[in-house]
Order: structure tokens, then sequence, then C-alpha cells
């Protein structure tokens, strides 16, 4: 993979000069490492929620995903009852599938087991990060031993939408791979700022 002229000339990951939404996104979020459980959880949600569907879609729908699910809080997600899944499944502002709606309450209630079992999820997801023996060039990969490791916990846990390639995608976006492709001006960002970071512990 190559990277690629976005609107200002500098190059990126092919994939975040595809559409304007991205390269806002790609060079301030995708691949630094993240360590706050809410947003942990509100991105493996967004990634369950984007299963057969682009991330394009997803990303323009985040605020109104944000406001719909208490700005993914474990705990008020977690009380969600079945009036607040008929409330998502009128909303068009989000993707209106009952499946991945319910997944999502589910989840958060399972993801409160975690918290309470491990500190907090940070310690959690960061204890599944890839070695660097298991992984490609960067962007070649859809999943990875550690991925499918994750996930198969998870689904044992009770977690849905979870499958490997949402794992691994998880992965990618909250910095646990580094997956910017050599040659894009993020990539050497996203290196120093997880030598900058300190491991979260149960």
């Amino acid at each position: 993979m190559t990277a690629l002229p976005g609107p200002d000339g500098l190059p990126r990951c092919a994939w975040a000069v595809s559409a304007p939404e991205f390269p806002a996104y790609h060079d301030t979020e995708w691949g630094f490492p993240v360590v706050d459980d809410q947003r942990l959880f509100e991105k493996v949600c967004l990634e369950g929620f984007q299963s057969g569907l682009s991330w394009r879609t997803i990303l323009v729908k985040r605020p109104a995903f944000r406001a719909a699910f208490a700005g993914f809080d474990l705990a008020a997600v977690a009380a969600f009852d079945d009036s607040d899944v008929a409330r998502l499944l009128g909303d068009a502002g989000i993707v209106r599938h009952r499946g991945k709606i319910e997944a999502t309450i589910n989840n958060a209630g399972r993801a409160l087991e975690l918290v309470e079992e491990r500190g907090s999820l940070a310690s959690y997801f960061w204890g599944w990060e890839p070695t660097l023996a298991e992984l490609g060039e960067p962007q070649t990969l859809t999943t990875s031993p550690a991925a499918i490791a994750m996930s198969k916990d998870l689904k044992k846990r009770g977690w849905r939408f979870v499958g490997p390639t949402t794992a691994f995608a998880f992965m990618q976006a909250m910095g646990l791979v580094n997956d910017h492709v050599v040659g894009c001006v993020t990539r050497d960002e996203v290196i120093a700022a997880r030598k900058a970071f300190v491991l979260p512990v149960s």
C-alpha cells in the first residue's frame, strides 16, 4: 500500500483521501493510542454498527449515535430498556438495526463487568495488543491472531457483534496497531504517541 496526496498535498493512507470526512479523522484519531474507557466502548460499538456498511456511513452519523446512546456512557447505556430500543429504532440519525442496537445495550452491561474485573476496559483491551511478528505490511491484513483471540474471548463473555474483523478494525483505530502506511504523514506522529503512551494496568 502506498500513500496518496491529500487535499493539502501531504501524503496519507489511500483510504483517507477517498472521502471529505476522512482526512481529519485519519490525521487526529485513527491509530493514536486510546486509554479512555468511554472512547473505547464507543469505538467497539460503532465498529459493530459498521458491519456490512462503510465506515463513512458510521462516521457521518457519529454525532447522532453519541446523542442517541448517551455519549456511550457505560452505566447509562446498560440501563436502557425496551422503550429505549423503540426510541432508537425510530431514530433516523443512526443505523436502525435491532440486533446491533440490542447488542450495544447488552455490551454495555458486559463492559461494566469487565471494568469490575479488570479495573478498566483499557486494561482489558490493551492486553490483546498484537505483536509485531504477527502483523504484515500496513493495511494488508483484515484480522490477526490477537484479534481472533480477543473476539473469541469477548463472545465467551457474552458480547455481540465483535467478530475477528471488527476486533482488528477496533485495534487499528484505537492504536493497538499502527497501520498507517510507510510514507503517510501521520505514521510518525502515531509512532511518537505510542512511545509516550503508558500502558494501562489492571
